[in-house]
């Protein structure tokens, strides 16, 4: 859609500028300047601190929130790359690993480390963190355009393991908060909470699709991705 890539273009354009990106912006989900603080500002949640059991994106961004999690003991599942194995979650359990926390949460660890999962293994996931390019008080979010994150928690959706106190969380920078409307398709998901390093805000009550909406994805994609195919109908 072209009026979310704009706003992806314009976000990553400010966050260069603006010098807050260390691997820049561009064509991902910014890791930025202030992570670790907008990570231990969530963790003074109280979504947070009742949180057996974390779903997290592989994203460096959010890489302090795995980190953490796993330091004081949660559960983390995070996402493979692009969904792609057979298996598409790796559990992270703080009582298995042999390594430190900040080393586990490494996307490159995970593979090593951590044992693969499919949906049907997960129990039912008390936070959802996600990582956004814009998102805004309403709680719509725009990613990098891949739509793994919607798949993710799509898939969550349709196994019912998303619960009624869980919520959604994205940890960003200041300047990907915005005031503007931004765009919405139906297969969206909306965030319940932001986090920046220097804000927390609460969104309106959530809207969530309902599981997977077939029609928003191509054949392509479906066959990229194992979980996809397998399920079908």
């Amino acid at each position: 859609m072209e009026a979310k890539q704009a706003v992806r273009e314009h976000v990553w354009a400010l966050l260069d500028r603006q010098k807050v990106t260390p691997n820049g912006a561009a064509g991902r989900i910014p890791s930025f300047v202030g992570a670790e603080s907008a990570a231990a500002r969530l963790t003074q949640h109280p979504s947070w601190q009742a949180a057996r059991v974390i779903k997290a994106v592989p994203d460096r961004a959010q890489l302090p929130v795995r980190a953490k999690a796993l330091e004081e003991g949660k559960r983390v599942y995070m996402a493979a790359s692009k969904l792609a194995a057979p298996k598409p979650f790796y559990l992270l359990d703080p009582e298995t690993l042999p390594i430190p926390a900040w080393e586990a949460a490494e996307r490159s660890a995970a593979a090593k480390y951590a044992r693969p999962v499919d949906v049907d293994e997960m129990p039912s996931v008390d936070l959802v963190v996600c990582g956004s390019v814009a998102v805004n008080r309403s709680g719509i979010r725009i990613g990098k355009g891949a739509g793994y994150s919607d798949i993710e928690v799509a898939l969550l959706q349709e196994a019912n393991l998303l619960q009624p106190h869980t919520l959604i969380a994205t940890t960003v920078h200041d300047l990907q908060f915005v005031d503007e409307e931004l765009p919405e398709d139906a297969h969206d998901f909306r965030v319940d909470l932001i986090v920046t390093p220097t804000r927390t805000i609460e969104c309106a009550p959530h809207r969530r699709p309902p599981g997977i909406i077939w029609q928003s994805l191509t054949s392509e994609k479906i066959a990229a991705i194992p979980a996809l195919a397998s399920r079908k109908p």
